[in-house]
């Protein structure tokens, strides 16, 4: 792919009242679909109201390209009109999901937008220092008057998911957890539901009973009700990085024990989501490929299994739309490395890929208004 650093401003027009790309916009995304998902699009049946699950990737910074898509639909206020929406997310996906629920969604997202990219560290900060600065990122986008408020959500339902450390695996001494995740990374090529003798799946919710996900046959783990004194302890052991993020122990209401990252076991995609009867699980993420779990990143081969696919709506930026960011790529956690000397440069790339982002949202919405989203989707 052919790549300019330097970037052309978008020409925009106005549709009933709102601002759309001119010209190519529908090129700026891509959507593809599971067997059921893609049938129901072309019978002309999609609905935004037969959208039971949004799902959240622990995709790091590179949800940051997401947020455009994220606001529109909250803005737009088109999903959990008839049933609520269960929103599902690991890590960074947890993150924006929290905002979701809060009585100013808008504003609280705007708000983690700001101070997740404000975040800087240095060569010397140590994992809990790094934890420290997730908190302060957390408690600047929720307040604690408003978590009742996110607790009994009519029309979102929160599951944060984490990941609860076994054995050696809960450990924050770096030279103990660098060989288990060696041994972890091997097990897991002989078999993926080997990570389970490493860490338990256990996922934190808002619902009255469980999310039906839950219930699934091939759901291995816990769930555990959210409450006012554990909210912020879930979001922010969803986002402790094995290595670089000391782990969040002993959260009220849960097992003890210490916890992680929940991208660990679910890191784009890797549960049966939907329930079926026409129901679809919607899914922004930052590339076509969904990976299941963190430690299949570079295992090509590893896929979810299709029965999770079947019910799953993928949308995801096109080509056209990369060559618009900064050095045509979304930003990535290698960013604070890289520019760990020049934060300020760091802070402009990622705000100029919310700025280039915040259409995608809008094109979604003129996809589905225009009944064009049957041409442009394509069966996974």
């Amino acid at each position: 792919m052919k790549c300019v650093v330097k970037i052309d401003e978008y020409s925009l027009v106005y549709l009933e009242g709102k601002v759309l790309l001119n010209g190519d916009f529908m090129d700026q995304i891509c959507a593809r679909a599971g067997k059921n998902v893609y049938e129901l699009i072309q019978d002309g049946g999609f609905s935004f109201d037969k959208i039971t699950t949004y799902v959240g990737a622990a995709s790091g910074p590179r949800w940051l390209v997401a947020s455009g898509f994220d606001l529109s639909l909250l803005e737009s206020e088109v999903m959990g009109n008839r049933l609520p929406v269960v929103l599902v997310g690991s890590s960074a996906g947890a993150m924006r999901f929290a905002a979701w629920t809060q009585p100013e969604p808008e504003k609280s997202y705007n708000k983690l937008i700001d101070a997740y990219i404000s975040m800087s560290f240095t060569r010397q900060d140590s994992p809990g220092n790094i934890l420290h600065a997730i908190r302060g990122v957390i408690d600047t986008y929720i307040d604690d008057d408003a978590v009742p408020f996110a607790l009994v959500n009519k029309k979102y339902r929160l599951a944060i998911i984490t990941a609860r450390a076994k054995n050696l695996a809960s450990f924050d001494t770096k030279w103990l957890q660098m060989p288990v995740i060696g041994t972890m990374f091997l097990s897991n090529i002989v078999h993926r539901r080997l990570i389970h003798m490493f860490f338990q799946r256990v996922v934190f919710h808002n619902s009255p009973i469980p999310p039906p996900f839950c219930l699934d046959r091939d759901f291995r783990g816990q769930a555990v009700a959210l409450n006012k004194v554990n909210f912020k302890h879930a979001i922010l052991a969803s986002s402790a990085i094995p290595l670089a993020v000391t782990g969040v122990r002993d959260i009220y209401g849960a097992p003890n024990g210490t916890y992680r990252d929940g991208g660990l076991i679910d890191y784009h995609l890797n549960q049966k989501y939907a329930g079926g009867n026409g129901s679809i699980t919607l899914m922004f993420n930052h590339q076509e490929r969904v990976i299941p779990a963190w430690l299949d990143r570079k295992l090509k081969f590893r896929q979810p299994p299709e029965r999770y696919l079947e019910d799953l709506l993928l949308v995801y930026p096109s080509d056209d739309f990369m060559r618009k960011l900064p050095y045509c790529r979304v930003p990535d956690r290698e960013d604070f490395k890289r520019y760990v000397n020049n934060p300020s440069g760091r802070i402009r790339n990622w705000r100029r890929t919310v700025d280039v982002s915040k259409n995608l949202g809008e094109t979604f919405l003129e996809l589905v208004a225009g009944r064009k989203l049957r041409d442009v989707v394509k069966r996974i």
